[in-house]
């Protein structure tokens, strides 16, 4: 798997900062997908909505491990990491509800994945490759892009990760509209896969721009 670490300012742990009108889960929900997806910054949005924290698993392993994300993999390599991250979003899960932004490879790992289906809300955040592309282009600070086409390495990713994100229980289709219109779909499809809970594992996509 890549390292596609993001910044610090997408990072940072965010706190609810207003109650919300929207009903609170009682689960924790994690957002997963490609990078440029929008994982931190609606993750933020969304946590605020509903009056839930925001935490970014990757700021908390690297805060727990005292290295950047390129570092860990550089020092000691995926397997390492990966196990030190499935045990920090574990954590994660295991504590008050919250809205927890995941990077990119997280779910991709089997015994990650299982944990945040089995105990978590996962929320696939998806878009084309082009606007993937586009939002990751603004920004040259992860290191999986470095020196390459960034539509190329996407196109790539979303072949082998796309099919594994698909398990998430609800699928957003991300588009290139305002981030209140993703988080309003978001809240919606919530409402609705509690509802359904009982008798279905999955919602149908709902294109953000219909939230």
């Amino acid at each position: 798997m890549e390292c596609d670490a993001k910044s610090p300012a997408e990072t940072a742990p965010v706190a609810p900062r207003a109650a919300s009108p929207a009903r609170t889960p009682d689960r924790t929900i994690v957002l997963v997908g490609l990078m440029g997806a929008g994982k931190s910054t609606i993750g933020r949005r969304l946590g605020v909505r509903l009056g839930l924290p925001f935490v970014d698993a990757d700021s908390e392993i690297e805060r727990a491990s005292g290295l950047s994300i390129a570092e860990i993999f550089e020092r000691f390599g995926e397997a390492h990491f990966r196990d030190g991250e499935r045990r920090v979003i574990a954590r994660l899960i295991d504590g008050p509800a919250k809205v927890v932004a995941t990077g990119g490879g997280a779910f991709v790992a089997a015994d990650t994945r299982a944990l945040i289906l089995a105990r978590a809300v996962a929320v696939w955040l998806d878009a084309d490759i082009a606007t993937l592309a586009e939002r990751v282009r603004r920004r040259d600070t992860r290191p999986l892009l470095r020196d390459r086409d960034p539509a190329e390495v996407l196109a790539e990713l979303a072949r082998v990760r796309n099919p594994l994100y698909a398990e998430a229980h609800i699928h957003i289709s991300s588009k290139p509209t305002p981030h209140e219109a993703t988080v309003r779909a978001i809240v919606a499809a919530l409402a609705r896969y509690r509802d359904a809970a009982t008798s279905a594992t999955h919602v149908a996509v709902v294109p953000a721009e219909l939230g």
